[in-house]
């Protein structure tokens, strides 16, 4: 006789399928994928039209701050998006000194993960929560460059931001005339284990995915860490095997879109439209289904980290490559995810860090 609560292997399979293929309801207004892809795409059509591909899509990886955009009236939302803007400079000049100091890469991104996770759960900031962050850290790491080069690119990336405040601006002052702005929550009192604990196992997580990543000379395992930053931070041990699976199966699908567009000869307006055309359909469907989104996320991602370097290497070697990073990076991922959501650590790790910060900093 089978137990009242208990369900049989087939219930269990249908009830994973509808968790892992439910589809949320979205209240997000078409302008805003607009925006984002402007935000996105506008440097890489200027990189296109002046010949330097490749500066346009570091602009491009500043553009990506205005995703940070809070619903909230017109001066906290800009003061909110200029303040994240710093912070992806200060997080992409931190990456390039990685990229000069090898032997201190995995310690320095360990570390500026913990810093963006603190300052992300202290100030209760929304998604994509420390993505892009990390992201512009992990891209600066692996990107070839002197230091000589250093400013020109801290540079482009910071006009890259200035000009998604711009679209933001324009953006709000549409959106606001037609919606009320969500109104300005109180920050709650920061608890220690949510803003220190869990940051600190989030960060190890990632630091260790890097770890092994290099460990194993993976080429360019800047999609390990950003692989496990996503599938960690989810809000739930349930969350974060939904991202775990969605990362996986959305990223393999993916790297089959992304294998048919590197192959393909293109030149810097062709990317540029792509990069458009990406952002644009990855805004409309992260709210409704992650999986979906990583689909589109994969190809994006690779034609802003590698877009000045295709046709250099064959297409397989960088799918191959992008792929294996995936698969350690989610496994990595849902380790710590487990740890991050398990009761019973999170109280051993606790108390073990709070021996090590003086009390008048834990209060």
């Amino acid at each position: 006789m089978t137990p009242p609560n208990s369900k049989t292997f087939p219930e269990l399979l249908r009830s994973e399928w509808r968790h892992l293929t439910r589809v949320n309801q979205s209240d997000r207004p078409w302008q805003m994928p607009v925006a984002a892809a402007l935000s996105a795409g506008l440097p890489i059509l200027v990189g296109a039209a002046t010949g330097h591909l490749d500066y346009g899509m570091v602009a491009s990886l500043g553009g990506m701050v205005f995703l940070y955009l809070p619903g909230t009236p017109l001066h906290h939302r800009m003061v909110t998006l200029m303040a994240c803007a710093f912070g992806l400079i200060a997080c992409y000049t931190l990456g390039l000194v990685c990229h000069f100091v090898p032997w201190a890469m995995t310690p320095l991104l360990t570390l500026i993960v913990l810093l963006v996770a603190m300052v992300v759960r202290f100030y209760r900031l929304g998604p994509p929560g420390a993505m892009f962050f990390v992201v512009a850290a992990s891209i600066a790491a692996y990107t070839p460059t002197s230091v000589l080069d250093a400013p020109l690119r801290i540079g482009l990336i910071t006009l890259g931001c200035l000009q998604a405040a711009l679209i933001a601006l324009a953006y709000s002052l549409v959106h606001l005339r037609v919606r009320e702005p969500l109104p300005i929550e109180p920050l709650p009192e920061p608890a220690f284990d949510f803003v220190i604990v869990d940051s600190i196992i989030i960060a190890a997580a990632v630091g260790l995915s890097l770890a092994v990543a290099q460990a194993l000379q993976m080429p360019r395992a800047y999609w390990v860490p950003i692989s496990c930053l996503a599938v960690v931070q989810g809000v739930s041990l349930r969350a974060v095997w939904n991202r775990q699976v969605h990362r996986v199966v959305g990223t393999g699908v993916g790297l089959g879109l992304a294998w048919v567009l590197i192959a393909q000869p293109l030149d810097a307006w062709s990317v540029a439209v792509l990069v458009i055309g990406l952002s644009f359909i990855i805004e409309t469907l992260v709210v409704r289904h992650y999986g979906f989104a990583v689909v589109f996320i994969t190809p994006l991602t690779i034609l802003l980290a590698e877009a000045a370097t295709l046709g250099l290497a064959p297409a397989g070697e960088v799918i191959e490559a992008r792929f294996f990073d995936t698969a350690l990076g989610c496994a990595i991922g849902l380790a710590g995810g487990y740890c991050l959501h398990n009761a019973a650590f999170r109280t051993r790790a606790g108390g073990q860090i709070r021996r090590l910060i003086p009390a008048r900093l834990v209060k």
